[in-house]
């Protein structure tokens, strides 16, 4: 593969990463990477239950400047 090509596939896999942590798409992934580190003890939650309790939390409670 062109060296031309191959830094254009590093960057943009890149700009890939960083748009899905931007957007909180890889939410789930960082999740079970931590969990799997620092709370390999308990259960993990499923994909649809963490991504619930995700927008609750994203959601609720008070949401005011002062």
């Amino acid at each position: 593969m062109p060296l031309l090509l191959e830094k254009i596939l590093s960057k943009t896999k890149y700009a890939w990463a960083i748009l899905r942590q931007l957007s909180g798409d890889d939410a789930y992934e960082r999740y079970v990477n931590h969990h799997s580190l620092c709370h390999s003890d308990e259960p993990l939650l499923s994909r649809s239950a963490f991504f619930k309790g995700w927008q609750e939390k994203k959601w609720h409670g008070i949401k005011r400047c002062c």
